[in-house]
């Protein structure tokens, strides 16, 4: 078989993928435009803007934006602090049980989030702790930490300790070591890995179920409105924002971490 057409066939192979994964999340944009209330119809008879302007105006979808991304945030920052000193513990030193350690580490994200959500309810409900804005927090930020563990444990490796041990060698102590080595070694690992985690946490629907008790994150929000069919422009418009809030961060840490290479 000729090189060229094994590299035509190859080329329509990943093009065919990536338009099985992205057409879908198309379509929800050129919904969000559609101007017929309610209706799917192919190709849409007219596009309006006007049901951004009632998504808007709803202030029940501002809370449930508001509460992800404090979840979000709040998540992230705890997933950079946890899964930074992990990342160091495990990557430059040596201990008993340090394999076992980096499995149980990488585990919440490769169990299913079913798994992990009733495993979580079921941990608060024998400590007696009440759902709560900050249980929406723990239950995000155990597979935020996974992320943000796996970037910054690949730059520890692939970074030179030799830098570290000359500074030490000039007098500097351990802050002004981290500052001024570890840190902006680690600068992008870390920007990547929080903006994916960021993402990830912003559109958790699953362990967010089990954890948020009464309360209404934004993707939760959206799943309840998909049984509402009068509702369902404003459900497109508010989904077609969340992927473009959700792709922006995952882009930008795909390109800090290709550039970093």
């Amino acid at each position: 078989m000729p090189s060229k057409f094994r590299f035509n066939g190859l080329a329509l192979a990943a093009w065919g993928v990536l338009a099985f994964l992205h057409v879908p999340v198309l379509l929800i944009g050129l919904y969000a435009f559609n101007i017929e209330e309610g209706a799917y119809s192919f190709p849409p008879p007219g596009f309006t803007t006007q049901w951004f302007a009632i998504a808007f105006q709803r202030a029940d979808f501002w809370a449930a934006l508001s509460l992800s991304l404090q979840v979000a945030l709040l998540a992230t920052g705890l997933a950079l602090v946890l899964g930074t000193l992990a990342a160091a513990a495990v990557s430059r030193f040596s201990f008993f049980g340090r394999d076992s350690l980096s499995l149980l580490l990488v585990l919440p994200i490769a169990l299913p989030g079913i798994v992990s959500g009733i495993a979580l309810r079921s941990a608060l409900g024998m400590m007696e702790i009440p759902f709560s804005f900050w249980t929406i927090v723990v239950g995000h930020a155990t597979f935020c930490v996974v992320v943000v563990y796996n970037n910054v444990a690949a730059r520890f490796r692939r970074m030179s300790w030799s830098l570290v041990e000359a500074s030490m060698d000039l007098g500097a102590n351990g802050w002004q070591t981290f500052r001024y080595v570890i840190l902006p070694n680690l600068a992008t690992a870390l920007l990547a890995g929080g903006m994916l985690a960021f993402a990830l946490s912003f559109d958790e629907v699953i362990v967010t179920t089990f954890t948020a008790g009464q309360q209404a994150t934004l993707p939760i929000w959206i799943f309840a409105q998909l049984f509402r069919p009068r509702d369902r422009p404003v459900t497109n418009v508010v989904a077609f924002v969340v992927t473009l809030v959700t792709a922006v961060p995952i882009l930008w840490a795909q390109y800090l971490a290709v550039e970093k290479e």
